[in-house]
């Protein structure tokens, strides 16, 4: 996942017009990354580069992502990416930089995401649930001792989403509730597990809490909170033991990374696959919660910023990110690409 030259040149571009004019403050940072897809092609290069530009401005070459964002949450294949950031190590810093967790979701996508053996006349392949379990097992291993990290391992605060087919409604893992008890931390491969359990690939996930005491049947986060960014925000906004100095949008700063939203031209013939429609919500739920948090924050693009590309199939992950810089620099999105910028400074506080 390189981005190619002329990529760099448009991000240099904006960098200087918008960086050098960017001050530090004082408001609550929310890291909000979409589900969709197996690539996380947009997310992963976007944290990169902030991840970059955040070491260069500090000076600091140990900096990372998760230093600077009060509250990480993920979706999906974005929880995945969320979860590896904020995890922690035995001295509590950051298990994987954002550099290192892109390139091992790149590197074992194909494990990840494997399509069982057999089934050759079976209409939709099932992906393998062993395959996927060992590599998550893998990644949310402390280097260490050994030992399987749990939600309260994380360094930051997390929020993953997953839809509970025991009690029909949405289940949201957190690390604020697995510190108050041990009926609500899970392992973070679990989790991980839970919210990417797509129900055309995977079976429902049974999973317990580390206590046995909290059961779930999880299915994909997706379906509900394919974008998670409102579901952090009302978490910071109600929990005044983690963020007592918040009292509404205005104390907050966030930064919402979108996954490229699918191509739906599979429904132009007035008959949608099952896939088209599993898309159509996931998109349907993104863009809903962007519109909701546009009119919360006043359209104020300084404090609220959202990255989205369009048609994510069938594109590589330079294309992908050329397209979506390009639309930062149309007239239609110029508030969004002078705000994503400014939030490589804003995070930033003496």
């Amino acid at each position: 996942m390189e981005l190619s030259k002329v990529t760099l040149e448009i991000f240099s571009k904006l960098e200087h017009k918008w960086l050098s004019h960017c001050k530090p403050n004082n408001k609550t940072r929310i890291l909000s990354i979409d589900g969709g897809g197996t690539t996380a092609i947009v997310a992963g290069e976007a944290l990169i580069h902030l991840e970059d530009q955040i070491r260069l401005r500090t000076s600091d070459p140990h900096a990372q992502v998760a230093d600077f964002f009060d509250i990480v949450a993920g979706t999906g294949i974005g929880a995945i990416l969320a979860a590896m950031i904020t995890a922690g190590d035995s001295f509590g810093r950051p298990l994987y930089t954002a550099r290192e967790a892109v390139r091992l979701v790149s590197e074992r996508n194909s494990e990840l995401y494997k399509f069982k053996s057999g089934g050759v006349f079976r209409r939709r392949r099932k992906l393998s649930s062993r395959s996927m379990d060992n590599v998550l097992k893998q990644v949310f291993q402390r280097k260490e001792d050994g030992r399987l990290l749990t939600l309260k391992d994380t360094c930051k605060p997390l929020l993953i989403p997953c839809f509970d087919l025991k009690s029909s409604a949405p289940f949201v893992f957190s690390r604020a509730d697995a510190s108050e008890s041990p009926s609500f931390d899970f392992e973070l491969w679990k989790v991980c597990r839970a919210t990417s359990a797509t129900p055309s690939h995977f079976k429902p996930f049974d999973l317990a809490s580390v206590d046995g005491k909290t059961l779930c049947s999880a299915v994909d986060g997706g379906l509900v909170m394919n974008n998670p960014t409102a579901a952090a925000v009302t978490h910071v906004l109600h929990n005044k033991h983690d963020f007592p100095s918040v009292n509404g949008v205005d104390d907050l700063l966030v930064l919402s990374l979108g996954n490229g939203s699918s191509n739906t031209k599979a429904c132009e013939n007035r008959t949608c696959s099952t896939p088209s429609v599993v898309d159509i919500v996931l998109n349907g739920v993104s863009e809903t919660i962007d519109q909701m948090l546009g009119n919360a924050f006043c359209w104020n693009r300084t404090d609220y910023v959202r990255i989205q590309v369009r048609d994510r199939v069938n594109a590589s992950a330079s294309t992908l990110f050329f397209f979506l810089l390009l639309s930062l620099w149309s007239l239609r999105s110029v508030q969004n690409s002078d705000s994503f910028q400014r939030v490589f400074g804003l995070v930033l506080r003496n």
